[in-house]
């Protein structure tokens, strides 16, 4: 069987990604360009700054990738680029360059959504996971619970109804001193302290999730309390998103009589929440994959990843092909 080779571009927020990926599961290349240095001072990620960034980086990224993957573009045997959802000038940027190379190279243009690219990180980091599985992708803008019945065939169970996961982090963590890029700077003074503060958890008749409700309650506590101990703080809020996670997560198995479980997306990293769903490999008889840490953040490899299963199943994209900000899985 011919081996198939994807190039992968990454652009839909504030990292500059390229990516070579062999067969779907061989990662040859995988190039990140992150911008975090640029935004970290004005606490969050500013869109023309980002889209302008992309600009400058795509060309050099993707001459590395290639480099590193030892490999020709005549060699490649299609283009699969990120075209939602996202920040929308962001993505212009990778899908304009995608389209570009498409067309200079005659090579098929695939756009590739980008929660599918999070759920195929599973599948470089885990050669043998095949689905049907379910699907926790918590991240910066989702929060999904998602039924993987095929490589192509989706069905959402459940999603936020305000704030995603991974905002309600940032968002607590600039309350509480620690600054942009707040997942991991919780995660890290969370090991510090003790869930002993009390906080709110909602939870739906369906499998839903809000985290407006608790984020709000940590901002009034620290307002009303600003000597509260923000470890213990920081280590309450952890614990208590990822209860409501957790509590879904195992109800939606239960119903599909389902026991794999893949956490994808940025806040699969969180050391505490994959500690947490590990456990249930002991008490639940679950087995429990997760992406290694740099394939859980935006990445171009889960894009070729993706974008491999899209071209073998015959889903290419025209030159017409543009950005949706709002792409939903």
């Amino acid at each position: 069987m011919k081996d198939i080779y994807i190039l992968g571009i990454e652009s839909s927020c504030d990292e500059t990604s390229v990516a070579v990926v062999k067969n779907g599961r061989e990662v040859l290349s995988n190039i990140i360009s992150s911008q975090i240095p640029i935004h970290e001072k004005f606490g969050g990620v500013v869109p023309e700054i980002a889209s302008r960034n992309h600009v400058e980086a795509i060309s050099n990224v993707t001459k590395k990738a290639l480099q590193e993957a030892n490999i020709t573009l005549d060699k490649i045997d299609a283009i699969s680029c990120t075209y939602g959802p996202g920040l929308v000038g962001a993505l212009l940027v990778g899908v304009s360059y995608a389209k570009a190379l498409s067309y200079a190279s005659k090579k098929p243009l695939v756009g590739t959504n980008h929660i599918e690219g999070h759920i195929a990180a599973n599948y470089i980091t885990h050669k043998e996971l095949k689905p049907p599985f379910l699907c926790v992708i918590i991240s910066g803008g989702h929060t999904h619970l998602v039924h993987i019945k095929d490589y192509k065939s989706f069905e959402i169970l459940g999603k936020t109804r305000d704030d995603a996961i991974g905002e309600a982090f940032d968002k607590v963590a600039r309350v509480i001193g620690l600054g942009y890029p707040g997942g991991p700077k919780i995660d890290k003074l969370a090991e510090e302290g003790k869930p002993t503060i009390p906080l709110p958890q909602t939870y739906f008749e369906n499998l839903d999730f809000s985290f407006s409700g608790i984020k709000t309650a940590v901002i009034n506590l620290h307002h009303k309390t600003p000597d509260v101990n923000k470890a213990d703080l920081a280590a309450s809020f952890e614990k208590a998103v990822t209860d409501v996670i957790i509590n879904n997560a195992q109800k939606a198995a239960e119903s599909l009589n389902i026991n794999t479980i893949a956490l994808a997306g940025g806040v699969s990293a969180n050391r505490y929440i994959r500690s947490r769903f590990m456990e249930l490999e002991h008490t639940k008889n679950m087995k429990i994959y997760y992406p290694e840490p740099v394939l859980c953040t935006d990445n171009a490899a889960m894009i070729a990843s993706a974008g491999y299963y899209n071209y073998i199943n015959g889903i290419t994209s025209t030159l017409d092909l543009n950005a949706v900000p709002n792409l939903k899985i």
